[in-house]
């Protein structure tokens, strides 16, 4: 009884010692061994052999958050002897951030990164987690203390830049590849961001009152241009009536005269040949039109002949004896 029980202790032991000698890692994970207390190698994912007792795998700090009763973010830290090589993010607590313009200011930050070198993430940097932690914090009271405000505000993808350059440098020796910083939250104090509510109402009111003066400006302008055109277009068009009547009262005198010329021609023609002078016709018939005129009425008038008068009747008899030798 006493070898089968030792027969059966040490088969137990072999059994812990193999189950102790093979480490199965994970994907995207990494394990550091250390051989009596030394650096002796890195387990990459898979299943790796190790020996016992001698080979130990070296511990790290890591850093895990958990959301408590009131809503607040809780670190909690803990130690693993295996090292994530997969992008990680850690969202620090609001911490209180003085600008340049001596305000107050709570800033919420997060920071992606991801650990390159297993090797220098656990022999470089005691407590990796809170080493990024408090460098994260110091910078971001570098970099916000330079900017007022109104930058802070304005310029976030700025600080993000500015915070990642400065982080992944002085990450680089802990074996740490910093992707991204981003801010969260800015809040400025009440009273600041009542004054920050006030002036933009202000600012957009003054902007709704210049474009509303703008507006009524170009319509000003556009109603004076339309009445332009509309003047000039009236103008024109009166101008062209104006042209197109005096040609018109043109050439009705112009076809008066040729009537009248043809009348004379034709009279000249009539009494060519015949005694008396188809000027003093002529002279006759304009004397006798106007009498007509004149003496047109029922009125009582008084009509003065002129010495002249006698030209008008050498026309008459002119006339008489015209009609006579066509007679």
């Amino acid at each position: 009884m006493g070898t089968l029980i030792l027969f059966s202790l040490l088969a137990l032991l072999v059994v812990v010692l193999l189950a102790k000698g093979i480490r199965i890692v994970k994907q995207s994970e990494a394990m550091i061994i250390e051989r009596l207390g030394k650096y002796h190698r890195t387990l990459d994912s898979g299943i790796n052999v190790i020996i016992p007792v001698i080979d130990r795998p070296r511990q790290i700090n890591w850093r895990y958050t958990e959301t408590g009763f009131n809503g607040e973010i809780i670190s909690i830290f803990k130690l693993q002897d295996r090292i994530d090589l997969r992008e990680n993010v850690y969202d620090f607590p609001k911490q209180n951030v003085i600008t340049r313009d001596n305000v107050v200011t709570e800033i919420n930050a997060l920071i992606y990164f991801q650990i390159v070198d297993p090797l220098k993430s656990v022999y470089e940097i005691g407590n990796l987690p809170n080493a990024i932690e408090k460098l994260t914090q110091t910078t971001l009271r570098n970099v916000v203390g330079e900017m007022d405000l109104d930058q802070c505000l304005s310029s976030r993808d700025t600080i993000n830049a500015k915070l990642r350059a400065i982080l992944d440098d002085a990450t680089n020796k802990w074996g740490v590849k910093v992707n991204r910083v981003e801010l969260q939250d800015i809040n400025p104090p009440l009273a600041i961001r009542d004054a920050m509510e006030k002036q933009m109402r202000a600012e957009r009111t003054r902007r709704a009152t210049i474009l509303e003066a703008e507006g009524e400006k170009g319509s000003q302008i556009l109603t004076a241009e339309g009445q332009r055109e509309s003047d000039i277009q009236r103008a024109e068009g009166q101008k062209q009536s104006a042209i197109l009547e005096a040609e018109g009262q043109a050439q009705a005198r112009i076809r008066v005269a040729e009537a009248e010329a043809e009348a004379i021609r034709l009279v000249s023609e009539a009494v060519k040949g015949y005694a008396g002078d188809p000027v003093q016709y002529l002279i006759a018939q304009k004397y006798l039109e106007t009498l007509n005129q004149m003496t047109s009425g029922n009125e009582t008038k008084t009509v003065f002949l002129p010495y002249e008068a006698s030209g008008i009747l050498s026309s008459l008899g002119g006339i008489k004896e015209l009609l006579k030798s066509q007679g």
